[in-house]
Protein backbone atom coordinates (compact mmCIF):
# COMPACT_ATOMS: atom_id res chain seq x y z
CA UNK A 1 0.00 0.00 0.00
CA UNK A 2 1.77 3.41 -0.97
CA UNK A 3 1.61 6.41 1.59
CA UNK A 4 -1.01 8.26 -0.33
CA UNK A 5 -3.44 5.05 -0.50
CA UNK A 6 -2.75 4.84 2.96
CA UNK A 7 -3.74 8.43 3.79
CA UNK A 8 -6.74 8.04 2.41
CA UNK A 9 -7.70 4.89 4.23
CA UNK A 10 -6.83 6.69 6.96
CA UNK A 11 -9.85 9.35 5.91
CA UNK A 12 -12.08 6.56 4.93
CA UNK A 13 -11.66 4.85 8.68
CA UNK A 14 -12.04 8.43 10.28
CA UNK A 15 -14.89 9.38 7.97
CA UNK A 16 -16.34 6.25 9.18
CA UNK A 17 -16.07 6.10 12.71
CA UNK A 18 -17.63 9.54 12.73
CA UNK A 19 -20.98 8.58 10.66
CA UNK A 20 -21.12 5.48 12.80
CA UNK A 21 -21.73 7.80 16.00
CA UNK A 22 -18.40 6.37 17.29
CA UNK A 23 -16.09 9.52 17.96
CA UNK A 24 -17.64 10.73 21.36
CA UNK A 25 -19.73 13.60 19.71
CA UNK A 26 -21.83 15.08 22.17
CA UNK A 27 -25.32 15.18 22.10
CA UNK A 28 -27.27 17.48 19.54
CA UNK A 29 -29.06 19.93 21.70
CA UNK A 30 -31.33 21.68 18.85
CA UNK A 31 -34.65 20.91 19.11
CA UNK A 32 -34.75 20.20 15.38
CA UNK A 33 -32.25 17.74 15.92
CA UNK A 34 -34.68 14.82 14.56
CA UNK A 35 -35.60 16.52 11.94
CA UNK A 36 -34.18 14.62 8.45
CA UNK A 37 -32.38 16.51 6.33
CA UNK A 38 -33.29 17.37 2.46
CA UNK A 39 -31.53 17.97 -0.34
CA UNK A 40 -31.10 20.50 -2.98
CA UNK A 41 -31.39 19.95 -6.99
CA UNK A 42 -28.09 20.86 -8.07
CA UNK A 43 -26.86 22.00 -11.69
CA UNK A 44 -23.95 19.20 -11.72
CA UNK A 45 -21.80 20.94 -14.80
CA UNK A 46 -22.61 24.58 -12.98
CA UNK A 47 -21.31 22.58 -9.41
CA UNK A 48 -17.90 21.43 -10.69
CA UNK A 49 -15.02 23.63 -10.12
CA UNK A 50 -12.66 24.55 -7.25
CA UNK A 51 -14.60 25.38 -3.58
CA UNK A 52 -13.00 26.21 -0.52
CA UNK A 53 -13.55 24.44 2.36
CA UNK A 54 -15.18 27.77 5.22
CA UNK A 55 -16.04 25.98 7.76
CA UNK A 56 -16.45 22.47 9.39
CA UNK A 57 -17.25 20.10 11.99
CA UNK A 58 -14.03 19.20 12.83
CA UNK A 59 -12.99 15.41 12.74
CA UNK A 60 -9.87 13.07 12.85
CA UNK A 61 -9.04 13.78 9.03
CA UNK A 62 -9.73 17.11 8.43
CA UNK A 63 -9.14 19.00 11.74
CA UNK A 64 -5.36 20.05 11.51
CA UNK A 65 -5.89 20.86 7.77
CA UNK A 66 -5.41 24.59 6.72
CA UNK A 67 -5.89 26.19 3.31
CA UNK A 68 -7.92 22.72 2.19
CA UNK A 69 -10.71 23.16 -0.98
CA UNK A 70 -11.94 20.67 -3.01
CA UNK A 71 -12.06 20.63 -6.96
CA UNK A 72 -14.84 18.63 -8.34
CA UNK A 73 -14.75 17.70 -12.34
CA UNK A 74 -17.86 15.57 -14.24
CA UNK A 75 -16.21 13.12 -16.07
CA UNK A 76 -18.28 11.76 -19.42
CA UNK A 77 -19.78 8.74 -17.44
CA UNK A 78 -21.50 10.79 -15.45
CA UNK A 79 -19.28 9.96 -11.84
CA UNK A 80 -17.38 12.44 -10.44
CA UNK A 81 -13.55 13.14 -9.64
CA UNK A 82 -13.28 14.60 -6.16
CA UNK A 83 -9.70 15.99 -5.14
CA UNK A 84 -9.41 17.39 -1.84
CA UNK A 85 -6.07 19.47 -1.11
CA UNK A 86 -5.20 21.13 2.08
CA UNK A 87 -2.10 21.85 4.44
CA UNK A 88 -0.72 20.26 7.42
CA UNK A 89 -1.07 22.42 10.52
CA UNK A 90 0.79 25.11 8.46
CA UNK A 91 0.78 26.78 5.44
CA UNK A 92 4.51 26.53 4.99
CA UNK A 93 3.44 22.23 4.91
CA UNK A 94 3.70 20.50 1.54
CA UNK A 95 -0.06 20.29 0.12
CA UNK A 96 -1.67 17.24 0.46
CA UNK A 97 -3.51 15.66 -2.18
CA UNK A 98 -6.68 13.09 -1.72
CA UNK A 99 -8.26 11.41 -4.52
CA UNK A 100 -12.54 10.42 -4.37
CA UNK A 101 -14.71 9.10 -6.96
CA UNK A 102 -18.02 10.54 -6.20
CA UNK A 103 -21.19 9.05 -7.94
CA UNK A 104 -24.86 11.57 -8.16
CA UNK A 105 -27.47 9.22 -6.90
CA UNK A 106 -30.27 8.68 -9.51
CA UNK A 107 -33.64 10.57 -9.28
CA UNK A 108 -32.01 13.14 -6.39
CA UNK A 109 -31.45 15.74 -9.04
CA UNK A 110 -27.82 16.31 -8.35
CA UNK A 111 -28.25 16.74 -4.46
CA UNK A 112 -27.36 13.17 -2.99
CA UNK A 113 -23.73 11.74 -3.97
CA UNK A 114 -22.24 8.60 -3.50
CA UNK A 115 -18.48 8.98 -2.14
CA UNK A 116 -15.95 6.43 -2.99
CA UNK A 117 -13.54 7.18 -0.03
CA UNK A 118 -11.31 4.24 -0.48
CA UNK A 119 -12.46 0.82 -2.30
CA UNK A 120 -15.30 -1.07 -1.60
CA UNK A 121 -16.28 2.14 0.79
CA UNK A 122 -18.46 4.54 0.25
CA UNK A 123 -20.50 7.42 1.80
CA UNK A 124 -23.81 9.64 1.42
CA UNK A 125 -23.04 13.36 1.14
CA UNK A 126 -26.08 15.33 1.03
CA UNK A 127 -26.16 19.00 -0.59
CA UNK A 128 -28.18 20.99 1.82
CA UNK A 129 -27.81 24.38 0.00
CA UNK A 130 -26.52 26.28 -2.80
CA UNK A 131 -27.43 29.86 -3.23
CA UNK A 132 -28.62 31.00 -6.66
CA UNK A 133 -25.28 32.47 -7.87
CA UNK A 134 -23.68 28.96 -7.36
CA UNK A 135 -21.39 30.87 -4.76
CA UNK A 136 -21.83 29.03 -1.43
CA UNK A 137 -23.07 25.72 -0.28
CA UNK A 138 -23.51 23.40 2.26
CA UNK A 139 -22.55 19.83 2.24
CA UNK A 140 -23.86 17.38 5.15
CA UNK A 141 -24.61 13.92 6.34
CA UNK A 142 -27.67 12.56 7.63
CA UNK A 143 -26.78 12.23 11.16
CA UNK A 144 -25.71 15.49 11.24
CA UNK A 145 -22.14 14.83 13.56
CA UNK A 146 -20.74 16.04 9.75
CA UNK A 147 -20.58 19.40 8.40
CA UNK A 148 -19.20 22.02 5.79
CA UNK A 149 -19.83 25.44 4.12
CA UNK A 150 -17.63 25.65 1.24
CA UNK A 151 -17.46 28.85 -0.51
CA UNK A 152 -16.03 29.53 -4.67
CA UNK A 153 -13.56 32.49 -2.84
CA UNK A 154 -11.26 31.91 0.22
CA UNK A 155 -12.63 34.38 2.08
CA UNK A 156 -16.35 34.96 3.40
CA UNK A 157 -17.78 37.47 5.68
CA UNK A 158 -19.21 37.18 8.68
CA UNK A 159 -22.41 38.14 7.56
CA UNK A 160 -22.96 35.54 4.89
CA UNK A 161 -21.08 33.18 7.50
CA UNK A 162 -24.11 33.35 9.80
CA UNK A 163 -26.26 32.93 7.70
CA UNK A 164 -24.90 30.29 6.62
CA UNK A 165 -25.12 28.96 10.25
CA UNK A 166 -28.53 30.06 10.38
CA UNK A 167 -29.44 27.67 7.59
CA UNK A 168 -27.33 24.68 9.15
CA UNK A 169 -29.46 25.77 12.43
CA UNK A 170 -32.80 25.45 11.50
CA UNK A 171 -31.40 22.33 9.53
CA UNK A 172 -31.35 20.95 13.23
CA UNK A 173 -27.62 21.36 13.72
CA UNK A 174 -25.66 21.86 16.60
CA UNK A 175 -23.92 24.79 15.14
CA UNK A 176 -21.48 25.49 18.13
CA UNK A 177 -19.63 22.68 16.58
CA UNK A 178 -18.70 24.40 13.71
CA UNK A 179 -15.18 25.79 13.59
CA UNK A 180 -13.80 28.15 10.66
CA UNK A 181 -11.14 26.82 8.18
CA UNK A 182 -8.17 29.03 8.42
CA UNK A 183 -7.69 29.75 4.46
CA UNK A 184 -4.43 32.59 4.95
CA UNK A 185 -2.00 32.83 7.49
CA UNK A 186 -3.01 35.91 9.27
CA UNK A 187 -5.93 33.63 10.98
CA UNK A 188 -4.32 31.35 12.74
CA UNK A 189 -5.20 31.44 15.64
CA UNK A 190 -8.20 33.89 15.51
CA UNK A 191 -12.05 33.42 17.45
CA UNK A 192 -13.52 30.79 15.55
CA UNK A 193 -11.37 29.62 13.37
CA UNK A 194 -10.29 25.93 14.12
CA UNK A 195 -6.40 25.65 15.56
CA UNK A 196 -4.13 23.21 14.35
CA UNK A 197 -3.94 20.73 17.53
CA UNK A 198 -6.84 21.61 18.89
CA UNK A 199 -9.27 18.65 20.06
CA UNK A 200 -12.82 19.63 19.32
Amino acid sequence: MSFATAGVAAIATALLLSLAGCSNDPPNPNPRASQPLATVPVDLPRYMGRWYIIALIPYFAERDMVGSHAEWNLRADGKIDDSYYGHKKSFDAPEKHYQFLDTPVPGKDGGEWSVQLFWPIHVTQLTLYVDPDYRYTILGYPGKNLGWIFSREPDMSDEVYKSMLGRLDAMGYDTSRFRRVPQRPDQLGKPGFATPGEKD
